[in-house]
């Protein structure tokens, strides 16, 4: 049984908030007036002290009653909305700040990478910072130069190593910053969202650096608004929601509740839109159908899908798409535009009311849960959004299902997609 290396119980973290009331707009002559009176009341009122604009507090709970133990070894993602609480977190399990409530527990050396630039010296080079980082980490200066070799070679900063990293861009700042957290052998690492500052590469090669001090028996922490990221990452997953727990389990679990928040499901899958939008062309009305027109939103691995799509055209446009994709745990599978094989609409698309339907193909999807954005938009490539509906619709695909043999190949490939592809076969002399 792994031993718990973080336990936090009933944590909490108030801050104040204060509301200054002022005025929106102060002309010169309120300021001249203003400046009168204030002479007049010295003059007639001395003992009046100066008015000052009336001010309240309000409590902020950024956390709140949060509880939850991570074992050694575990990697962990913490994901929810902008707000929530996850640096927060971040800060307090760092003690870079003290809680209001509760009690945080932990067992080993802490490091933490929560923002650029955190913990280095902009004046020194950064030779000095991977000492001075070493050593704020309880590392000996014997320690740090067994790994400096490596650190160099991750950062892959060699050439700048001894200019001040006041100089350094905000991506060589991570790749440094990540490479000494990473290489000075913490029992858990802290790592928030500063990650997206670097380029695809690095974050790939962040991400296998992580994975290999979890097989090592250390301790994982990754914020991220990247569900790719953190399904590749971490089994396990907390949701944050407004300053509490929601819940704590498997990622795949995690994430779907987490995406699912935001998804218009109705019982019987159909999702009707605001029409008060301004642009030339707009979603009405959306649904998901089974092959019999009905909506629905389970389906098996050789069931068809319909994705039926109302929309308005205000007045006569060119360049227009009607756009859908599909995505999985944050990932997008593939992406169709209305026009792909007819390209009428891109030369005029009159105005009007329109119900277009967009088959996706029986066996083409693997069993899971599956979020589906619909847009119109105008451009060459239909870059620019008029109406965006992301994560709109849901439907889940089953691999419970009568066609065992496609089944089974189905659930040993581990793939997202397992289209059948007709391949063709002659023997050669």
């Amino acid at each position: 049984m792994s031993e718990t290396v973080i336990k936090v119980e009933n944590l909490g973290k108030k801050y104040f908030i204060k509301h200054e009331q002022r005025e929106r707009y102060t002309a010169l002559r309120d300021v001249m007036a203003g400046g009168i009176k204030k002479i007049g009341r010295k003059l007639f009122s001395p003992k009046t002290s100066n008015l000052t604009p009336k001010t309240t507090k309000e409590d902020f709970w950024a956390l709140k009653d949060v509880s939850f133990e991570i074992k050694q070894g575990e990697r962990v993602g913490i994901i929810g909305r902008n707000g929530v609480g996850k640096t927060t977190l971040l800060k307090l399990l760092s003690r870079i700040t003290e809680p209001t409530t509760g009690r945080i527990t932990l067992k080993g050396r802490v490091a933490s990478l929560l923002e650029v630039g955190t913990g280095f010296h902009p004046e020194l080079t950064g030779r000095e910072n991977i000492f001075l980082n070493g050593a704020i980490l309880g590392m000996s200066k014997v320690e740090i130069k067994k790994k400096f070799d490596e650190i160099v070679d991750f950062a892959e900063i060699e050439k700048f190593l001894d200019t001040p990293v006041k100089r350094y861009s905000s991506g060589m700042y991570v790749r440094l910053a990540f490479a000494v957290a990473a290489h000075l052998e913490p029992e858990i690492l802290l790592v928030d969202e500063v990650l997206a500052v670097g380029d695809a590469q690095f974050q790939k090669k962040c991400l296998g650096k992580m994975e290999d001090i979890g097989k090592e028996g250390r301790t994982v922490i990754f914020v991220s608004h990247n569900m790719g990221a953190v399904v590749a990452l971490c089994p396990q997953s907390i949701l944050l929601e407004s300053g509490s727990l929601m819940i704590k389990g498997d990622s795949d679990h995690v994430i779907n509740e987490y995406l699912s928040k935001g998804t218009k499901l109705t019982e019987k899958n159909i999702v009707h839109f605001n029409e008060t939008s301004k642009s030339p062309v707009y979603i009405k009305k959306a649904a998901i159908l089974n092959d019999k027109g009905e909506p629905a939103h389970n389906f098996y691995l050789n069931n068809k899908i319909f994705i039926q799509i109302d929309y308005v055209v205000v007045r006569n446009v060119v360049q227009s798409f009607i756009i859908i994709a599909v995505s999985r745990d944050g990932i997008k599978i593939f992406q169709s535009h209305d026009t792909d094989i007819d390209s009428r609409f891109l030369q005029l698309r009159e105005a009007g009311q329109y119900r277009t339907i967009f088959p996706l193909p029986s066996r083409l999807l693997t069993a899971g849960q599956y979020y589906l954005t619909i847009r119109a938009a105008v451009g060459s490539y239909g870059q620019f959004g008029l109406d965006d509906h992301p994560d709109a619709l849901r439907f889940s695909i089953s691999s419970d299902d009568e066609d065992t043999t496609f089944k089974g190949y189905a659930d040993y490939r581990n793939t997202l997609i397992i289209s059948e592809i007709e391949w063709q076969t002659q023997k050669i002399e």
